[in-house]
């Protein structure tokens, strides 16, 4: 270790590219300075998570009206050779409702661990993130283009403005590319 190098902050150390001094047992982690960018970010996927888990609860709730709304809709305009069975309909209306929480919840739960790490400043963390919000983004164009879920639009404005806040130039430093040497 050269002298510069010496009682440096993990976050110098990390403006030159460098991982953080490891914490030895029985030490405190030091106290690492986040952007209010990044900080506010992190609130904003916490929330986003907790909308979109608050919405397929709203989902689960109304369970009954859609089932009723699908029934008529197939009542309305049936398919030939197809005879809807409403107990058939009611059942599969209650595995997607359920399979749409699970998934729900599981990006709430990655949603808040990614964020907790790229508040810390790991920018694998701030990928991963971006990749859920674009396969966020891409399921509710492709596939439910059609629901006006408010909770899903505003879930996916809450995260819009999450990852703005990340790739903000003044949070750069926060976020170091890792120098990388080849053998």
């Amino acid at each position: 270790m050269s002298d510069s190098e010496a009682g440096e902050t993990d976050d110098e150390r990390r403006k030159r590219g460098m991982s953080p001094d490891p914490i030895l047992p029985g030490q405190k982690p030091p106290k690492i300075t986040v952007p209010r960018p990044v900080a506010i970010s992190f609130w904003l996927w916490i929330a986003a998570g907790v909308v979109l888990v608050a919405g397929q609860v709203a989902l689960l709730v109304l369970k009954q009206e859609l089932t009723e709304g699908i029934l008529k809709q197939i009542k309305e305009n049936p398919v030939p050779g197809q005879p809807a069975d409403p107990a058939q309909v009611a059942s599969g209306v209650n595995t997607l409702l359920w399979m749409l929480f699970g998934g729900a919840l599981t990006f709430a739960v990655l949603f808040a661990l990614f964020a907790y790490k790229a508040r810390e400043g790991t920018r694998s963390a701030r990928t991963v993130l971006t990749v859920g919000a674009v396969f966020l983004v891409l399921v509710e164009l492709l596939i439910l283009r059609g629901s006006l879920n408010v909770f899903l639009l505003v879930s996916t404005l809450l995260v819009a403005i999450a990852l703005v806040l990340m790739y903000l130039p003044s949070v750069a430093d926060h976020f170091p590319k890792v120098g990388r040497t080849l053998p």
